[in-house]
């Protein structure tokens, strides 16, 4: 590719910019009742409203329901406390143009601006901050518009997977969507993010069926694919929509679902043939039929008072079952699945069911339209990724680990089929060669801030014990199983240093252009949490190889000259 040369006209006035603050105004020094009234004001001139009317999406922490508001989707109680950092403003845009104008009104107030649809952002890092801070909340934008002629579906950013399937099966039942099986997820997070669910093995991660998307830019253009280019559209399909704008929504091509679905659940305790089911488990779940998805939970539990493990196989098969229980009786005899275990349905059926919903085939489908605010309980999660199998004595080393430690729990995804046949750069999400993806899962109910310290140190035991048996160089971990516990940002100017150790972990080689694309885009870093990816150091913004055009760019709906600058140096 051909790079050039910086003139020293561009140099100058890129470095000029740099040496600005975000704003003259360095306005968090500022009253709330100040920012607040300087931020309605804007937002009113950009969206051409009167402030009596744009006061209804915008609350302030004087404002009666600004409480409700903000705890309507904390989904991790460990952050919905009286002491954990509230937002000075929350807006709850109605349209397109109300994000445009959030971006616009909030960047001279130098406030960090976090981006929610769902709130089930593991870490909290889509609520809560530091530092000052507004919160964009797109829970209002949840539009779902399916098209049978195509067989495609726009999804606006705030709506939830619940009511994506919903949609998907009120104007068809051999359509469905291979996205996650909580239903309260929000979009906006999950697809940006690389989100998957089970029909993984089939057709593989969320971001693989993107045909289109709309976004707001930091200037407050509205972009689809065409207007940001192709370089942004693969950022934001699986890097992770907060780092380079605010996406709006995506259009998605919908995926066949045979007329019968399998669903099985089957557990065996460690005295039982636990340990063989789980290490042979591993050379199976990863290679076995792509209508498979076999998920295996690992938790201790206390039997007859004796403490022990007890390993479950919750499992999806796109076909009968009689096939399935043929298919694992020669593949997977350990766990001597009989068809009495399994139960046939529709594929939005097993949505329900996977959602814990027991009788699923008698369950009002319009349960998937219930968002359950305001309803968590504390937890931890973190990831690993598993590319050799596990020897059967690290299987059993583990389990006596988990049964001293008490608490903690792992669920094991397999990867496998379509999930391999899709080169690891084709989206930013780099781990598809893996044999499967751990999370470690701990949730308590008690509010004690000793037991939640110990609890979250069983979570960082367990992690530093399995390093032997997980990917290395660099350890992998899953984006949208956010863990601050692998690095934050402070944006200072260490950034990029900081930046790089997550982004290592989270994306691998492709870390190095979600980079360069995150320069060119937000050259001042006005989209960032404390996982989001940096910008470039000054001194390694010159010499660095063109991934797009200037024209590309500053064309995609009023871009800076600034970004338009940085492109001649790349």
């Amino acid at each position: 590719m051909l790079t050039t040369r910086p003139t020293s006209l561009c140099v100058g006035f890129f470095l000029l910019f740099l040496s600005l603050p975000l704003s003259t105004l360095s306005q968090p020094s500022m009253s709330s009742d100040s920012v607040y009234d300087s931020f309605l004001k804007c937002l009113s001139e950009k969206t051409k409203t009167p402030q009596s009317q744009i006061a209804k999406i915008v609350f302030s922490q004087a404002n009666p329901s600004y409480t409700s508001v903000l705890r309507a989707y904390i989904r991790n109680a460990r952050f919905n406390t009286s002491s954990t950092p509230k937002p000075t403003i929350i807006v709850t845009p109605l349209s397109e143009s109300h994000v445009s104008a959030a971006v616009l009104c909030s960047k001279p107030l130098d406030f960090v601006f976090k981006i929610r649809s769902g709130g089930h952002d593991y870490d909290g890092l889509s609520y809560i901050s530091d530092k000052p801070f507004f919160i964009l909340d797109l829970s209002n934008l949840r539009d779902v518009s399916v098209d049978l002629a195509d067989q495609t579906a726009w999804i606006s950013a705030g709506a939830t997977l619940g009511e994506v399937y919903y949609r998907i099966w009120e104007k068809s039942k051999t359509l469905g969507f291979p996205a996650g099986v909580c239903p309260t997820v929000g979009v906006g997070g999950h697809l940006s993010g690389a989100g998957y669910g089970n029909m993984l093995r089939k057709f593989g991660l969320t971001a693989d069926h993107f045909i289109d998307a709309k976004m707001v830019d930091v200037n407050g253009a509205v972009l689809d694919r065409k207007a940001m280019g192709e370089d942004l559209f693969w950022a934001i399909s699986g890097g992770g929509g907060g780092s380079f704008g605010v996406v709006l929504g995506y259009k998605v091509k919908l995926v066949p679902v045979p007329a019968t679905v399998t669903v099985f659940r089957v557990e065996q305790l460690m005295a039982a043939g636990a340990v063989d089911m789980v290490h042979k488990w591993q050379f199976v779940g990863p290679k076995t039929d792509k209508n498979l998805f076999m998920r295996m939970l690992i938790q201790p539990v206390t039997r007859n008072k004796v403490k022990t493990i007890r390993a479950t196989v919750v499992a999806l098969y796109l076909g009968k079952a009689d096939d399935v229980v043929s298919l694992l009786a020669k593949e997977l005899p350990e766990l001597a699945l009989k068809k009495e275990n399994c139960t046939e349905m529709t594929w939005f059926q097993s949505a329900l069911w996977w959602d814990n919903r027991v009788n699923a085939t008698q369950t009002d489908p319009k349960v998937f339209l219930d968002r359950n605010l305001d309803s968590s309980s504390p937890g931890k999660r973190k990831s690993d990724y598993v590319a050799t199998e596990i020897p059967r004595s690290g299987i059993v080393s583990l389990f006596n680990k988990m049964i001293e430690l008490g608490k903690i729990g792992l669920v094991f995804n397999p990867y496998g089929g379509r999930m391999a046949d899709i080169a690891e750069d084709a989206t930013p999400f780099p781990h598809r060669n893996m044999l499967f993806k751990i999370q470690y899962s701990v949730n308590w109910k008690e509010s004690s801030p000793e037991l939640e310290k110990g609890y979250l140190n069983q979570a960082k035991v367990l992690h530093s014990f399995m390093t032997g048996f997980v990917s290395k160089n660099p350890r992998g971990a899953y984006l949208n199983y956010r863990d601050v516990d692998i690095g934050v940002n402070d944006h200072g100017e260490n950034s990029y240093k900081e930046g790089e150790v997550y982004g290592r972990m989270y994306f691998g080689k492709n870390f190095d252009r979600l980079v360069k694309i995150k320069t060119a885009v937000d050259p001042g870093n006005f989209f960032r949490n404390e996982q989001s990816i940096p910008t470039l150091p000054i001194a390694k913004r010159t010499g660095v190889t063109e991934r797009g055009t200037a024209k590309r760019w500053s064309g995609a709906g009023g871009a800076t000259i600034v970004a338009s600058v940085l492109l001649h140096v790349f």
